[in-house]
């Protein structure tokens, strides 16, 4: 009951303070429009001075020039909005004092961070998969007929992938006081990742090799990459943890 009122108020304070709006909007935009530029991107190059030859040698857009374009620009954008919306969840009710009246109240602290961490990950889950779907549709329209069920694994891939980057910026908001710290560090662990991703020996087992998963549901040689997906779930449970571990022994002003 107590979490339940907590996550209650963690996901009016999203709509309140729009970030659901925020995020469902740039995955809507995307999910509609992605399709719409692989589908007519050589013809605009055609129509601009000095890019004709570009365009003709452009293969014919293609069903998976749809998938790669979502993919990209979720890749893209989602991270950046997953530490942008996720560096003051601890750090900013600590700077303003908020956070020691409500633990002042019974709400352990671990309930205090989870109820953040869900919150989050329901407003991300509810725009990617909308997103998936508008996208779904309009490769539909402009392309041959793809899965439904492969659009939505693949959102819900490209949906672990940023809550992953949710969990450690939650993590690094309880270690720093600063916004601008926790999201700081949060980029310097996305680079990290994205550098180590280039390994092949390390690659394999990081989050951000679940894309090749994802786009790989829409190709005769479908991979999967359980290594990376179990590392996933074990980095957002780590993350909580020691976040967790971290609040307990603050001393909140």
């Amino acid at each position: 009951m107590i979490f339940l009122t907590a996550l209650r108020k963690e996901l009016f304070e999203s709509v309140r303070r729009e970030r659901l709006l925020i995020v469902l909007s740039v995955f809507l935009v995307f999910g509609l429009t992605s399709p719409l530029l692989a589908k007519y991107t050589p013809e605009i190059l055609k129509l601009v001075p000095q890019t004709e030859a570009i365009a003709l040698v452009i293969p014919e857009p293609t069903l998976m020039d749809s998938v790669t374009q979502f993919v990209k620009n979720l890749n893209q954008f989602g991270f950046l909005l997953a530490i942008l919306l996720t560096m003051g969840s601890v750090s900013q009710e600590k700077e303003k004092g908020t956070a020691s009246m409500v633990l002042v109240k019974p709400l352990p602290r671990g309930m205090f961070l989870f109820s953040k961490f869900i919150a989050i990950s329901l407003v991300f889950l509810v725009s990617i998969l909308l997103a998936g779907l508008g996208a779904n549709y309009y490769s539909n329209l402009l392309f041959t007929s793809s899965s439904l069920t492969a659009w939505l694994w693949m959102s819900f891939l490209l949906w672990l992938i940023m809550i992953v980057y949710v969990a450690l910026t939650l993590l690094f908001s309880t270690l720093f006081r600063s916004q601008p710290a926790a999201a700081g560090v949060s980029f310097v662990a996305m680079i990290i990742f994205s550098l180590l991703g280039s390994l092949p020996n390390i690659g394999k087992f990081l989050p951000n090799t679940l894309t090749s998963w994802s786009l790989s549901l829409f190709t005769n040689e479908k991979t999967t990459q359980w290594p990376a997906l179990l590392v996933s779930f074990g980095i957002i449970a780590a993350s909580l943890f020691i976040a967790w571990l971290v609040l307990r022994k603050q001393e909140l002003d």
